[in-house]
């Protein structure tokens, strides 16, 4: 269970010699070889950031990770005053005040009518003190608009994690999860056992066709299922074994010619 609260790293100095890439690094490994459920939190108020979010993102071991949030907390790769650094500079906000606000739209329009010098001086001169008035409100707003993007909500429509968690019911939702998971790849395993050739989507895809109906997606109810199940499960088992041995003779038949192939099936 990993708590992620990391705005990334600096790149600077002080990161640099303290090593942080390097034993990002380690993380990164131990998490990709790692063959038991791993659960990553961002709880409430929490940030995950850049090269932090980098080190947990559940794409280095999908088969094990999965990452949560909290309503409350937020995910990215910048800040919202970082991103509209880069996106939403003082030309862009500037471009949709004329784009957008009125009062200096009707100033464009009479700085284009504009019969004297004098009159196109003091037009430009309003439209200024009008954009200055107006940048500390759209840099509000645009910090705001990408601090929307951040949020757990998005988050979880981007599928960058697997569901919004509130605080509150953490610890009932991953005493569940956990149990469910550990349930899941055990009989998952078990048909690899079986078959080595099957993946774990595939045994995944097993068990939702086998479970009941609704069964496979609520985890209480799977870990129920599952402990009533047993003869049920092991019927499946054994059917996964069973297609693995014919494949594997199969396969084995077509490398062998006719001669050796009619002695094998009537020694079968």
């Amino acid at each position: 269970m990993i708590f992620a609260n990391w705005r990334g790293f600096s790149g600077g100095t002080r990161d640099m010699y303290g090593e942080i890439l390097k034993f990002g690094a380690k993380i990164v490994d131990a998490l990709r070889t790692y063959r038991h459920p791993v659960f990553v939190y961002i709880p409430p108020n929490g940030e995950l950031r850049g090269g932090a979010w980098v080190v947990i993102d559940p794409t280095i071991n999908e088969e094990m990770m999965e990452m949560y949030a909290d309503k409350d907390s937020r995910g990215g790769i910048l800040e919202p005053p970082g991103i509209c650094e880069v996106k939403f500079r003082a030309a862009d906000q500037i471009s949709a005040m004329h784009r957008l606000d009125p009062v200096i739209q009707a100033l464009d329009g009479e700085l284009q009518n504009a019969k004297t010098e004098a009159d196109a001086i003091k037009l430009k001169q309003q439209l200024k003190e009008r954009e200055e008035a107006l940048l500390p409100l759209y840099m509000q707003v645009a910090h705001e608009f990408a601090d929307l993007h951040d949020r757990a909500g998005r988050m979880k429509a981007k599928g960058v994690i697997r569901d919004v968690v509130t605080w509150k019911r953490s610890r009932s939702y991953f005493y569940w999860r956990a149990r469910r998971r550990v349930a899941e790849d055990g009989l998952v395993r078990a048909m690899q056992k079986a078959d080595a050739n099957l993946s774990v989507q595939d045994g995944r895809e097993k068990l939702e066709a086998l479970a009941t109906s609704g069964v496979y997606g609520d985890d209480k109810a799977f870990v129920a299922w599952v402990t009533e199940s047993g003869s049920k499960i092991e019927e499946q088992l054994v059917s996964v074994k069973h297609a693995a041995v014919k494949a594997s003779l199969a396969n084995l038949l077509e490398e062998l010619s006719p001669e050796e192939r009619k002695k094998v099936l009537s020694g079968l």
